[in-house]
This record gives structure tokens, sequence and C-alpha cells, in this order.
């Protein structure tokens, strides 16, 4: 239900490769820094290097006023759009949109990711075609700084990690402000209704209601 392949196509990244080696989407979160400045010198020509540890592929448009923190990648026909800011740690992949003030950090955009007005996602993984309403957030660290621990109904999955903000499997739709708290895992093909305060394990093919109730697509 959260585990790698319970959630993402790995076709859809170029960090195919980089997650395979894990079971949880999470486990990844420390190393993606370190396999971004591994995986950039090896892009080829259609890559330029903008500035140190920063790649941007040739057919990818980047605002003048976006900022690009190292080390990150941009891909193919991916647009970061006016007053983007991506602090570093960001693999951002093809025909994505990173928008207007969105802030990332420390994340994999799958291919086809939409993150359009307002959003902060941090620490997280956003799979093929998941969009972000505006306005919605990922919250990756906890009130009270303890280390984020998965609620899946009675089970609890230690993570071992503090910063942890959401794991969105492919086809996800966030609503209009969003707050998804540490340790979200929302499943394939499920939707969030906007300003919905999300948490814990959401299964595939669901939706989540503003008073928290999760119902299956086909029985709404």
């Amino acid at each position: 239900m959260y585990g790698i392949k319970d959630l993402y196509d790995l076709n859809h990244t170029a960090a195919k490769d980089y997650l395979s080696k894990f079971t949880y989407p999470w486990e990844a979160l420390k190393g993606i820094k370190e396999f971004i400045l591994e995986l950039g010198p090896t892009l080829g020509p259609d890559y330029t290097e903008v500035a140190e540890h920063v790649w941007v592929h040739q057919t990818a448009k980047v605002f003048p006023s976006a900022y690009l923190g190292a080390p990150c990648i941009i891909g193919p026909e991916t647009e970061v759009r006016h007053c983007a800011f991506i602090r570093g740690s960001a693999l951002v992949g093809a025909n994505c949109v990173v928008g207007n003030s969105v802030e990332l950090k420390n994340v994999i955009l799958f291919d086809n990711v939409q993150t359009p007005h307002y959003n902060y996602v941090g620490d997280s993984i956003l799979g093929y075609r998941s969009h972000m309403g505006a306005g919605s957030i990922t919250s990756n660290v906890k009130s009270d700084k303890k280390l984020v621990v998965v609620h899946n109904g009675d089970e609890q999955i230690e993570t071992g990690i503090k910063k942890f903000g959401a794991m969105l499997g492919d086809f996800v739709e966030v609503g209009c402000n969003s707050v998804l708290n540490p340790g979200t895992v929302i499943g394939r093909h499920s939707n969030v209704y906007p300003t919905s305060c999300v948490r814990g394990v959401v299964p595939e093919q669901s939706i989540w209601k503003n008073n928290g109730t999760v119902v299956r697509k086909t029985e709404d």
C-alpha cells in the first residue's frame, strides 16, 4: 500500500535506478542530494550546467526571476515560472510545472507533475501526473520536532527521520489550500478535497473529504 512499487511507475523518472534500491519511498529522502550530484554530470549534451551543480534541459523554460539552488536538475519541456524558489536537492522531471512563488526543497518530482501556484513541497516525492492545487503544501517537520511516524490505521511505521513531507502516488490530485502533514502517504489515483488537513495513509483510488472521511471512488 505504501511501498515504492505500490505508489510509483518508475519508468517516469530519471531516479528509476536510485529509487529501485529502496522498499519505502521515504528511505530515499536522505540521499537525494548525493544522487543528483552523481546524475548531473552524466546527463549528456541536451543539458546545460547553467551554474555549478545546476543542470537545465535545453527545452526547459526557466523564467528570469526564478531561483535555482544547487544541486538541481530541470527536465525537458518543464516550466519554472516567475519567482519560483528551488532551494536545492530537487530533481524535476519532464513536462513539469513549477509555478509562481512555489518552493521546492529535497524533492523528486516525476514527469508531468504540476505544482503551479503558491505551493511548498519539501522532503517529498510526487508521482507521475500528480497535481498540487493552488496553495496546497507539504508540512515536513512535526511541531514537537520528533521523528516522523507514518500512521496507517492502528499500524505505526517508524521512519527514523525528522524531515518527511508527503509521498504522492501517481495521478494524485490535491485540492487547493490543503495541508499534507508530516508522514502523509497518498495512494495512486486518489483525490484530496480542497482545504483538507491530511495525515497518515490514504489508500489508492480513494477520496479524502474535508472532515477526514475516506471513501473509495467506486462508493462516492
